[in-house]
């Protein structure tokens, strides 16, 4: 049976969910017929009030909150002005910039502009020929050498041999050098075929010694053998500080260094008892001196006047020579003569002085060293006129350390250096004032008891008449050079 829902029933409803509107009742129909059991309807009551906050459910948002009231309701807000400025960028972000985003530019090619478009037949022939002034075609050999070639296919086929190669490389750039650093004239010069040569040996310089090379090389007429020592003189001077004489010089100045060179070797001559060679040394020191200070303290040698030290407190006794010298590199390999001596060690004392071979020498188609008895430690000299006048008795005592061993100054650098003593053992006595003896020195509370060399007038007023022999000459170690390759200026 059909159930009926009365309109009035739903009028009530409208009628609750919209108090303030009425619906009329010609409106609603009359009676709802269901064909089916009604469903349930769920109805919900609103009643359009605020609801306190407590009541809020989560399944609604809450209501906006109400815009604020304005401060001062008759005043229309004021509009607000905004301005931008545009500035430019500024010049150094700009270079900045421009720094950063330059394309790449390779480097200026080494080649004159004449030669930088020729193929490589064509660099060949112009070195083959030597067409044009030496520093033109000289970069050719860098470039071939880039390409592939190395400095034997090109003696092959330019005929220059690979040494002369390297000087031409080398000097051109030296020359480069001299073109940034010095006069148009000073370089010219150097524009002559020989050049090189000269360039060559300057190279160990720095710019600045260069220039002054250069122009003291054209006063003088110096050739390679000259330019080289002029070189090395400037090179080493600094090395050479504490050494006698070497404050009187100007180490600025390239006469006076080469004067300075020239005024050792004088006195290594006279150590060893040379004295032509010695006068010959100081000659031309005194002929490449360029200061006045310089110039009087050779003349003090040239004239005898060489008294050592105007310090206070040194005595007669730490002025003494003793016949030194210093042996070079390769100096025994470019010896026509040498002598071969027996060596002991300072260590050993005077037994193993003793006990050394007397006779020693060189024999046969070979040259072998021939002993009246075995010995474990030899060494072979250059044939100076000292030891090679030695036939019998000659012997080599190693020192660790010249200091304290010779009579020289404590401050002297090279007092720590090895040495060698070549003794005279026949020669036992103590004669003359001037000589130098080996002899044992200490072990009676005068200090440390070992071999020394004395002069002769001090073992005179100590009494002392023999020693284990007289002191032929004193050799110092070669020294090794510094390498150069750090104040070249060149790739």
């Amino acid at each position: 049976m059909p159930r009926y829902l009365q309109a009035s029933h739903i009028q009530s409803v409208y009628c609750l969910n919209h108090s303030h509107s009425t619906l009329p009742t010609s409106l609603l129909p009359s009676r709802i017929t269901f064909s089916h059991p009604p469903p349930v309807i769920m109805l919900s009551l609103t009643i359009n009030t605020p609801k306190p906050l407590f009541l809020s459910t989560p399944f609604l948002p809450p209501p906006p909150p109400p815009p604020p009231p304005p401060l001062n309701p008759h005043k229309p807000p004021k509009p607000l002005s905004v301005s931008a400025l545009i500035l430019p960028p500024s010049s150094s972000t700009s270079k900045t910039q421009q720094k950063v985003y330059q394309p790449f530019r390779p480097p200026p090619s080494p080649l004159p502009s004449k030669y930088r478009n020729l193929d490589t037949n064509a660099r060949l022939e112009i070195l083959t020929n030597r067409l044009g002034l030496w520093f033109e075609y000289a970069p050719l050999i860098t470039s071939l050498i880039q390409e592939g070639f190395i400095s034997t296919t090109l003696e092959e086929i330019t005929g220059i041999p690979s040494l002369e190669q390297n000087s031409l490389v080398v000097a051109a750039q030296v020359r480069d050098s001299l073109v940034e650093s010095t006069d148009e004239e000073t370089v010219s010069y150097f524009d002559i075929p020989g050049a090189p040569e000269i360039l060559y040996e300057i190279r160990i310089l720095n710019t600045t010694q260069r220039a002054l090379a250069a122009r003291f090389i054209i006063e003088h007429g110096f050739e390679g053998k000259k330019a080289e020592e002029l070189a090395r003189s400037m090179k080493d001077f600094p090395r050479r500080y504490g050494e006698r004489g070497w404050e009187n010089f100007d180490g600025n100045l390239p006469g006076d260094c080469l004067a300075f060179m020239y005024f050792r070797q004088g006195h290594e001559h006279k150590s060893a008892s040379s004295p032509e060679l010695s006068m010959a040394a100081w000659e031309r020191a005194l002929e490449m001196a360029e200061t006045e200070k310089a110039k009087r303290i050779i003349l003090e040698d040239l004239e005898g006047k060489d008294g050592e030290g105007d310090e206070g407190g040194i005595g007669t006794d730490d002025l003494v020579r003793v016949p030194v010298v210093r042996m070079a590199i390769g100096e025994v390999a470019e010896s026509s003569v040498v002598v071969v001596l027996p060596v002991c060690r300072a260590e050993e004392r005077e037994i193993a002085v003793e006990e050394a071979p007397w006779e020693s020498g060189m024999g046969g188609e070979f040259g072998m060293v021939q002993a009246e008895k075995p010995w474990s430690r030899w060494v072979v000299l250059p044939g100076w006129a000292p030891v090679a006048v030695l036939k019998r008795g000659g012997v080599a005592v190693a020192f660790p350390k010249a200091r304290g061993v010779l009579p020289w100054r404590s401050r002297r650098r090279d007092a720590d250096e090895e040495i060698l003593v070549v003794v005279d053992r026949e020669e036992k006595e103590v004669a003359a004032d001037e000589g130098f003896h080996l002899v044992v020195s200490g072990g009676n509370g005068s200090g440390e008891e070992g071999l020394k060399v004395e002069r002769g007038a001090k073992l005179k007023e100590m009494g002392v008449e023999k020693s284990l022999g007289t002191v032929v000459l004193v050799v110092r170690p070669p020294r090794e050079e510094e390498d150069q390759l750090a104040d070249i200026e060149w790739d």
